[in-house]
């Protein structure tokens, strides 16, 4: 099983083909895990009827999967300065530990905020991003932010390790902020990587937060994306531009699923 130790605590993750590597940031919230790829969870994180993109990228990239800190088969310890670096503590750990020196990341839900502070923290290790159903801020999901915070902090209450004080004080330092919590707007403006991004639609995933994003990042939109009659189109053009801007490659022909 393969586990990767990082400062008080580890992180499970799995490997799948070979080729240019691309990261992939599960749906979940902060329960964000392998798992939620293959059998999408229900609720506010569910990504309705899309297909699981680990076996399509895995025919021509080595795709990373990984079950973040405190969810499925991680942990870690929860401190003080539990906050978004400690992910992206995590996440360059991994890439170090792969010896990968450059990837892709595609994100999903809570994994575009994993994204954008991996991009945000280390730019020069991303050749591109895809960003599929951001979470974000608005002026009417609040109620919905705190359910899920709630839910996860639920699930480690009692572990004997967790100190209830510190649990309590991680949802309001982590989604205290403002847009897709894990950067600013002016940072977002500032990532270089090609994006292309898949916009949400709902409370958790809202409308505006997208639109900002795609505006911001100079982003490639793909819309609609949801749902049986379009989710092959939309994994099939990820994966073309995932090729496109993979270093020294060409990106010559589609793909047929």
């Amino acid at each position: 099983m393969p586990i990767l130790s990082v400062e008080r605590g580890e992180i499970y993750y799995e490997v799948s083909g070979k080729g240019f590597p691309v990261l992939l940031f599960a749906p979940g919230f902060l329960g964000s895990r392998i798992e939620h790829w293959r059998k999408p969870r229900a609720g506010h994180c569910a990504v309705p009827e899309w297909r699981n993109p680990i076996p399509a990228l895995a025919r021509d990239f080595k795709v990373i999967t990984l079950d973040v800190r405190n969810a499925g088969r991680s942990w870690a310890e929860i401190g003080p300065d539990y906050d978004w670096p400690c992910y992206t503590a995590d996440h360059l750990a991994l890439l170090d530990e792969l010896g990968i020196d450059k990837c892709h990341v595609l994100g999903t839900c809570i994994g575009v905020s994993f994204a954008l502070a991996l991009a945000h923290a280390a730019p020069g290790r991303i050749a591109s991003l895809v960003l599929q159903n951001p979470i974000g801020l608005s002026g009417e999901n609040r109620t919905v932010l705190d359910e899920q915070i709630a839910q996860w902090s639920g699930g480690l209450a009692a572990r004997p390790d967790v100190s209830p004080s510190a649990l309590r004080a991680v949802g309001p330092r982590m989604f205290g902020r403002d847009f897709v919590f894990s950067i600013t707007r002016n940072a977002a403006g500032r990532v270089s990587a090609p994006t292309l991004l898949m916009p949400g639609n709902d409370r958790m995933h809202p409308p505006l937060v997208s639109a900002s994003l795609a505006r911001l990042m100079k982003a490639e939109v793909v819309n609609p994306w949801k749902g049986k009659a379009h989710c092959d189109a939309a994994l099939e053009r990820a994966r073309d531009f995932l090729i496109e801007h993979t270093p020294g490659q060409l990106a010559a022909g589609r793909f047929v699923s």
